[in-house]
């Protein structure tokens, strides 16, 4: 990082005292483009014809001189955090700061666009991704190296309204599809899929089940199996969404029968099924009761049902940092923050609108929520927090129903919503406006299948109904034309805090 050096460098040789200037101290926490240790503050005009130079591109092109780069690195800047988008004259105008002031100006290298690469053809709406790679969560959870994949071998995982999961390699080819209902399988449209590890899978649906299969491949990575290996029942409606940690062995249920389930993934310790609830017992389900006779799977109960929610529960998460406690967002329009040990509701946060998505940014202590008003709101669970929003994200035109926190950014997420396109946000790119913090997303992806077919009304047509980001992989989304689409930009949101 640049020192605080005294040495005072100008622009463009002498200068020019009718012209109003400022300094500038340049840092970066990216090593390799890291200016030289006795570079100190540096003299610019904020005035006059040369304004212009207080603009990103030409404070790009400064740095770069200073760099002596072969070629030009685009490069972004921040102040206080914050993406800089004016010039510097009319930020410290805006800001009340004095010119005499010494501006520590930050920059990053520029975001890369995300790049489509493939879409994956499904039978019916796919609801939910997920990705097995050696950076996914499931990956580290192999417990040796030799489970988990290594690169160029990464899996996607689909789960379809047709009621069937897909394991897919990045070559579009499906390793291994999920058995129909007379063999275990879901026995009606999949909301949520999960690998639990390499070797094990969760999904759970419209059918108010959820189902831990085994998965295996062969030697050589070519064909798979998926066995089932539990049933479990408890809830009383549709089964949204779903989250896994393999070290405890816990799942998580966010459920429209307004509950939060938990569960064990091990049949020696989950409790029995509730009776009244399974195939046999169901009255209205006479075709489901003689399907499911050809199999044995194990049918089990839920640890707990935790059930303060006043409507449907659209999505729940482990807190990142303690697997003992859950995060739940639902259409009741609160946020809610269960102890999983004791099955206890310990706080809620109440927000203007009903919440369809969730996820965590851990660096930064927050929660992002997606809700049906059509943004992201960012929340801070913390105890301490004197407000409900830290920050509201606006761009999307339908429901925020996805979102997935970017692996390798502090500052990233990715959102998918049912106006057809995913929209990627770094959450220093913001301003200050009356109701607080608004954000504005970085890039757009649309649905490449209706690229050429100009915007749909409402996402018409191309909803997006789940999304996931992975490092080796990139951004995989998930929707209502059918298809997984993968788009890939390699640092896509600087670091910042990393380096």
């Amino acid at each position: 990082m640049a020192s605080s050096s005294p040495n005072v460098a100008a622009t463009s040789g002498e200068l020019d005292s009718s012209l109003s200037q400022v300094r500038l101290q340049l840092t970066t926490r990216q090593a390799d483009i890291s200016l030289p240790a006795n570079t100190g503050p540096i003299f610019v005009n904020t005035s006059g014809r040369n304004i212009d130079n207080l603009r990103r591109y030409a404070l790009s092109t400064l740095v770069n001189t200073l760099l002596q780069t072969e070629k030009p690195i685009p490069l972004e800047f921040l102040i206080n955090g914050t993406f800089l988008r004016t010039s510097i004259d009319e930020y410290l105008t805006a800001n009340g700061i004095s010119s005499e002031t010494t501006l520590t100006v930050e920059y990053i290298r520029a975001i890369i666009p995300p790049l489509y690469l493939a879409s994956f053809e499904h039978d019916d709406w796919v609801s939910s991704v997920d990705i097995l790679s050696s950076t996914s969560s499931a990956g580290p959870w192999a417990g040796n190296t030799a489970s988990s994949p290594a690169p160029g071998h990464e899996r996607i995982l689909s789960g379809s309204y047709d009621g069937l999961l897909r394991v897919w390699n990045m070559s579009s080819e499906v390793l291994v599809t999920s058995p129909g209902v007379s063999d275990g399988g879901h026995s009606s449209s999949i909301k949520a899929a999960k690998f639990l590890s390499p070797t094990q899978i969760v999904s759970s649906g419209l059918d108010r089940t959820i189902r831990v299969w085994k998965y295996n491949e062969d030697a050589e990575g070519f064909t798979a199996s998926l066995t089932p290996q539990i049933e479990l029942y408890g809830h009383k409606a549709s089964i949204d969404s779903t989250a896994v940690h393999n070290p405890s062995s816990r799942i998580l249920s966010a459920s429209a029968d307004h509950s939060v389930g938990i569960w064990s993934s091990k049949k020696s310790d989950a409790p029995t099924a509730p009776a009244s609830l399974l195939p046999q017992n169901n009255t209205r389900s006479s075709k489901r009761r003689k399907l499911s006779t050809s199999t044995s799977t194990p049918q089990r109960g839920p640890l707990a049902l935790m059930k303060s929610h006043s409507a449907p529960v659209s999505s729940v998460i482990f807190a990142p940092n303690d697997p003992t406690v859950a995060h739940s967002a639902s259409w009741d329009h609160t946020l809610r923050t269960w102890d999983l040990p004791t099955a206890s509701l310990v706080d809620t946060r109440t927000t203007s609108h009903a919440l369809l998505s969730l996820t965590a940014l851990p660096d930064l202590n927050l929660l992002a929520v997606g809700t049906s008003a059509r943004h992201v709101t960012l929340i801070d669970p913390r105890a301490s927090a004197t407000t409900i929003s830290a920050m509201t994200l606006r761009g999307h035109t339908n429901a925020v129903v996805a979102l997935a926190r970017d692996p390798g950014s502090s500052y990233g997420l990715l959102s998918g919503s049912h106006d057809g396109t995913c929209r990627i946000w770094d959450v220093r790119s913001s301003r200050s406006e009356k109701e607080g913090l608004v954000g504005k997303s970085m890039y757009t992806i649309p649905r490449e299948s209706a690229k050429d077919e100009g915007r749909r009304a409402g996402g018409e047509g191309i909803k997006v109904f789940g999304v996931c980001w992975d490092r080796e992989v990139g951004i995989v989304s998930a929707g209502e034309d059918k298809k997984v689409q993968i788009n890939r930009g390699k640092g896509v949101v600087g670091k910042g805090g990393g380096g």
